[in-house]
């Protein structure tokens, strides 16, 4: 078979290879090997012509099956053509496995106290004040998916904690819906490279969406969601805490609008309906995706992107072609925009500050719904 495992890889000159990059290219904005050229696995074989055929072609996608099958067909064409084996999540996890110093996660910690303290910690207790998310005698389930923003609000709350104006605790959760065993890995070994003493329970939820065509990926947010409540509830804890941040609120609003026919945005803390005495809460509320990937490049992190096993097969985590996904068309939207306004993220983020109810025709609150016309004749409320 023509893969090339990490071990065989590394023993390689980089003179000796070319490395492509099939993902597409949002996924590589994650991060990618280095050298590594970015070529959509569509154009691979219509540019094959251009290789250098005294070179070893080696080719990798998110988990080494599609890349597979197209140094297959390379190999049929007369290159000298490999897979990378496990793909990019086998390489990330390699790579974790191979670090061996121990002061990382004391270099990560100081990065945070000062290249990013003004960018990224002053803003996550800014949101943590502003919204009153954390209060005395809180036991907080610190909620890690393995992506780069909940890895780094773990360490805020670290930093957090050794700083606390009160008492508080933590519990850093990870729920495995089940993720492959290299995704597993990646999570684990960034906890400990991290030094963050995780709490990882199993669940079934990949095998219960599995078969679901109408929104899979929806469905599974909402069950894991129920689940880390139903956990972190059994161990004690009030609180849950997800890593969204800035750029997510700003999506979402104007998602709501776009696609939901709605005003609506992503509240920065919520009671739970389900679970009684729960609250989520969201401390990553004021910081900007740009500034977490510059604190994830800064201390050369390695984050896997969707910890889904599907990735490589579900339409609905790759946003290419007619699959593009609704966030992602927003993201890309919001980037257009900002192009002729560069304040248009803040504006966006702010118009939900600035509600002027006399000037909206419907609105509801607690389920029930408003209409201008209720009071249009009352002379109290007249302009």
């Amino acid at each position: 078979m023509c893969e090339i495992s990490y071990e065989e890889f590394m023993q390689l000159d980089s003179d000796s290879y070319i490395l492509i990059d099939i993902r597409d290219a949002i996924q590589t904005e994650y991060g990618m090997i280095k050298g590594a050229i970015y070529i959509d696995e569509n154009e691979v074989l219509d540019r094959a012509d251009t290789f250098d055929k005294n070179k070893k072609i080696i080719l990798y996608c998110a988990r080494g099956v599609v890349s597979l099958d197209i140094a297959e067909q390379l190999r049929e064409k007369g290159f000298d053509a490999y897979s990378f084996k496990g793909g990019y999540n086998s390489y990330i996890a390699e790579s974790i496995r191979a670090e061996k110093n121990e002061e990382r996660a004391r270099e990560i910690e100081q990065s945070i106290r000062k290249k990013f303290h003004k960018d990224i910690f002053s803003k996550f207790t800014k949101a943590i004040n502003e919204y009153e998310l954390v209060k005395e005698g809180d036991k907080i389930a610190v909620c890690i998916s393995g992506g780069k923003d909940s890895m780094l609000m773990a360490k805020l709350f670290q930093e957090l904690q050794r700083h606390r104006k009160c008492h508080f605790e933590l519990v850093f959760l990870v729920m495995d819906p089940g993720y492959s065993e290299t995704n597993r890995q990646v999570i684990e070994g960034n906890a400990k490279l991290m030094d963050i003493p995780v709490t990882i329970f199993e669940s079934d939820i990949f095998n219960a969406v599995y078969d679901v065509e109408k929104s899979p990926c929806y469905l599974c947010a909402r069950m894991r969601r129920g689940h880390l409540y139903s956990k972190a509830k059994e161990l004690g804890c009030n609180k849950i805490a997800l890593g969204h941040h800035y750029d997510d609120v700003i999506e979402t609003i104007l998602m709501g609008m776009l696609y939901g026919a709605q005003v609506q945005t992503m509240m920065p803390k919520l009671h739970s309906t389900n679970f009684e005495g729960m609250e989520l809460i969201r401390p990553m509320y004021l910081i900007r995706e740009d500034d977490i990937k510059h604190w994830r490049d800064y201390n050369n992190l390695k984050f896997i992107q969707c910890a889904c096993r599907f990735t490589d097969t579900c339409t609905t985590c790759r946003p290419d072609g007619s699959s593009v996904s609704k966030r992602m068309e927003v993201k890309r939207l919001i980037a257009e925009m900002k192009k002729s306004n560069p304040f248009v993220e803040a504006n966006i983020f702010k118009s939900v500050e600035n509600v002027n109810l006399s000037t909206i025709i419907a609105y509801k609150t607690k389920g029930e719904k408003h209409h201008f016309l209720d009071t249009y004749d009352n002379k109290e409320t007249q302009l």
